[in-house]
């Protein structure tokens, strides 16, 4: 006996696959619970992170620019060299802002139908409801654990996996150094920029510009290595789990509600054992019609009489009720 899910031989003496997880004898996907497709919503969100993480850059690696335009700013004494500086560090992070809520709003979406979609798993445990998939990313505090936990229960539940995928350990890791450092680093860098004078007219003071941008740079390097780290593992779980579930799902056999015994649609109801089934021949041409005698009229059409081996396609008759059939 073979696991539905995954394939594996079944063991003697246990109940549940080694492999996955799912109980033997339970199908690949529950009947009857609602799923929902997520390869089309994944690559989205997969290419919004993608893009999200590649216009961070301009803006974090923007003091290497700003750096040498102070200086050529002290060189020539144009304050308004300082002022363009400001200004396209400003523009260079609206892309990054516009990408990074469109991530959040697909990502969002994305985990709670990754989510649900666990429900319709034989032999999931998920530990989190699919509530939590989109209030874990928008409760204070709570924001720092519960994505997760839910994005580690679905990839276990997904992948066919005992124990949580390493790439969940170092997705999460990346993205809490990058988010609550982008805020530390931030704020840092207003309060620096504001002792700044603001129309500088000499060397010293065009210098404070230079030594700004200068300091700004480590710290953002720091957040660049950790947001790419962060969007590529990211990218990779939500490709690797939508593939997974999405083949999960087009196992699934659909449920056709009929009255047992019937065929399914599409297919031919099997000959009694027995018996051969009857040979197709022609469709002989229609004749004319029939013209009525004098005699009395049947009330009821005769029915036709097929061969002894034709095969029935009909619906089964329904069961005589208790006391016999009327009539009778």
């Amino acid at each position: 006996m073979h696991c539905q899910t995954c394939g594996d031989v079944a063991s003697p003496v246990d109940p549940d696959c080694q492999h996955c997880g799912t109980p033997f004898g339970q199908p690949p996907v529950l009947p009857g619970v609602p799923t929902y497709p997520v390869r089309g919503l994944g690559t989205a969100a997969a290419v919004a992170v993608g893009a999200a993480t590649v216009l961070y850059l301009p803006g974090a690696l923007f003091p290497l620019v700003g750096a040498r335009m102070a200086r050529t700013a002290a060189e020539q004494g144009d304050r308004d060299l300082l002022l363009g500086a400001a200004v396209a560090e400003l523009l260079l992070g609206l892309p990054y802002l516009l990408a990074l809520l469109t991530a959040a709003v697909l990502v969002i979406i994305w985990t709670w139908r990754a989510r649900k979609n666990t429900d319709a798993f034989a032999g999931a445990l998920p530990s989190l409801g699919p509530g939590w998939a989109i209030a874990g990313w928008l409760v204070p505090f709570a924001n720092f654990v519960v994505p997760a936990r839910v994005v580690a229960n679905i990839a276990r539940d997904s992948l066919l996996r005992r124990t949580t995928p390493a790439l969940v350990g170092v997705w999460w890791a990346a993205w809490l150094v990058f988010s609550v450092g982008d805020r530390v680093v931030s704020r840092g860098d207003d309060q620096r920029y504001s002792r700044l004078t603001e129309w500088p007219q000499n060397d010293v003071e065009y210098g404070s510009y230079v030594r700004y941008y200068q300091d700004a740079l480590g710290g953002r390097l720091l957040l660049s290595v950790a947001c790419l780290v962060a969007g590529i593992s990211f990218v990779v779980l939500v490709r690797r789990i939508s593939a997974a579930q999405q083949d999960r799902l087009a196992r699934a056999v659909p449920a056709w509600p009929g009255h047992p015994g019937w065929p399914a649609p599409g297919t031919a109801a099997s000959a009694p054992a027995g018996t051969a089934p009857a040979a197709s021949t022609p469709a002989e041409p229609a004749g004319p019609a029939p013209v009525a005698g004098p005699g009395p009229a049947s009330a009821t059409p005769a029915p036709a009489v097929a061969g002894p081996d034709a095969p029935s396609v009909t619906s089964p008759p329904p069961p005589a009720g208790a006391g016999g059939t009327i009539g009778a």
